[in-house]
């Protein structure tokens, strides 16, 4: 791991949060073609942060930390904001969704740290549907958002919501099983 703070890696980290109010602001105003645009480059920040921290050897503590932070801020308040009434989008993300995506975020992050009160420090790898979950999640928003922009209703905005309410419950059960298991070790 480098000890270096401010490395390539961390700073693409960095620009993919400072791209979410950029983004939210122009879905609020209707700019849904610039709000997709920016979302895909906030997504390419992830892709490049994890190759430029795993081929120049930049892993880092912080960015171990900031990565998966600055991943759930854009997926939450991209689903936050994809969910609110009265903006113009001809495609909304239902509410129940974004509440069950949001519960079991939050119930991931607070199991994690309950855990490492009471047990002591464990380390918590994403697992491969947690993985599948956030990979689902972004494309599910892409497909919501082109079709705002293209300003009709799609099948695959409804396929999109299923899957990812599906991916949900699956990952959901998977980390309640893998952390039961590190528990009892």
């Amino acid at each position: 791991m480098s000890t270096r703070v401010f490395t390539i890696a961390n700073q693409l980290t960095l620009l993919r949060m400072l791209l979410i109010p950029a983004f939210v602001i122009l879905t609020l105003y209707g700019e849904f073609g610039w709000a997709l645009a920016v979302f895909a480059l906030a997504g390419l920040t992830d892709l490049l942060d994890g190759l430029a921290a795993r081929t120049a050897g930049q892993k880092s503590e912080l960015g171990a930390w900031l990565d998966p932070a600055a991943d759930k801020l854009l997926l939450v308040t991209t689903f936050v904001v994809l969910t609110l009434p009265n903006i113009g989008l001809v495609n909304r993300i239902p509410l129940w969704l974004t509440i069950l995506i949001i519960s079991r975020d939050v119930g991931i992050v607070l199991t994690v740290a309950i855990v490492n009160l009471a047990v002591g420090p464990r380390t918590f790898k994403p697992s491969p549907l947690g993985k599948a979950a956030t990979a689902i999640f972004i494309l599910s928003c892409v497909i919501v958002m082109l079709f705002n922009y293209l300003g009709y209703h799609s099948r695959w905005v409804d396929a999109a919501i299923w899957i990812s309410l599906v991916i949900t419950l699956a990952s959901g059960v998977d980390y309640v099983w893998r952390i039961a298991k590190i528990i009892n070790r």
